[in-house]
């Protein structure tokens, strides 16, 4: 393959810097932007040129472009936070809407090749209606998180029909491992993680029997990988299909770290889904995507990860 030039947003987080790494190590060129409201510059790849700015500032973006003759843009960068996108949806549809505009009035000006968008699985479709959920499931987003995302796809979809993008949108699941923030928002393996190697007994909200698809980082940074050589346009779901319950989680991190204490139980949150786990069959035929690491690997080679790096995130 070819040196590419690839601009990656979000390269400071938990997922995208797993990617940068990749990309590097494949050869290509990476700048990477984040405004580190949530990602950390530790995670960042020394090799890549950074930049510290918003996606939402339009002549910030433009100022790289003009330098970076970019072929791929990844975009990463996402306001992700289900509960903060419903107390403030102005501020989710700012960053997941109009960042992207910005992206895609960049890429068509600046003659990008190809925009690789990591979209979700869970928040887009909503309730499982028929699981595990392909891509023609229905689009019933219960957050505006899932709205706005969807909203992305679209204007995507519409400069590849207007001005003749390439792109490829990968609707991620619930994705795991090393460096996810064990104090953010999201993640449930990180938080209950980071909690009981501490000591602390985590909390579960509702009965625990609430069941995602968990996707280890490595299978994610393959489907990149697979993202820069694939051709045709499309979207695509990412997952094993097989839905396990925060109950399950709980009782495997129990035997894996040796933690003895039962889990504390909290009023189940507000709008929660119960269940969704995706069909990724497509991905499998088209991409030649296969996940790769069963859920214990996974969660065994997560955990050794933040036994070695405890301070990781202050």
């Amino acid at each position: 393959m070819n040196t590419m030039n690839i601009l990656i947003t979000g390269g400071a987080g938990f997922i995208a810097s797993h990617i940068a790494d990749a990309y590097i190590q494949a050869g290509h060129n990476v700048t990477i932007v984040d405004n580190l409201s949530t990602g950390i510059q530790k995670n960042i790849p020394q090799q890549a040129q950074f930049f510290p700015i918003d996606i939402r500032s339009l002549a910030e973006l433009e100022k790289i472009f003009t330098a970076g003759n970019f072929d791929i843009i990844n975009h990463h960068a996402a306001q992700i936070d289900v509960r903060k996108s419903v107390t403030n949806p102005i501020y989710d549809a700012e960053v997941n809407i109009i960042g992207t505009i910005n992206l895609l009035e960049l890429s068509r000006k600046y003659t990008v090749k190809k925009l690789i968008f990591a979209s979700t699985g869970g928040a887009i479709y909503g309730e499982g209606i028929d699981l595990p959920a392909d891509e023609t499931h229905p689009i019933n987003p219960e957050c505006p998180y899932g709205a706005s995302k969807r909203t992305a796809e679209v204007y995507i979809e519409l400069y590849a029909r207007l001005y003749g993008l390439n792109y490829l949108i990968l609707r991620y699941p619930n994705i795991y491992g090393p460096r996810q923030n064990p104090k953010g928002e999201a993640g449930v393996n990180a938080i209950f993680i980071g909690q009981m190697l501490a000591g602390k007994t985590p909390t579960i909200f509702g009965d625990g029997t609430q069941q995602r698809d968990y996707v280890y980082i490595e299978d994610v940074v393959q489907a990149n990988l697979i993202a820069l050589r694939y051709s045709k346009n499309g979207t695509y779901n990412l997952g094993w299909g097989i839905g396990i319950s925060v109950n399950e989680i709980y009782q495997k991190l129990q035997e894996i770290i040796g933690f003895k204490n039962p889990a504390t139980y909290a009023p189940p949150r507000a709008g929660e889904i119960q269940r969704i786990y995706l069909d990724s069959q497509k991905a499998q035929t088209d991409l030649g995507w296969n996940p790769q690491y069963d859920f214990v690997t996974g969660l065994t080679k997560t955990v050794e990860w933040f036994r070695s790096n405890p301070n990781w995130y202050g």
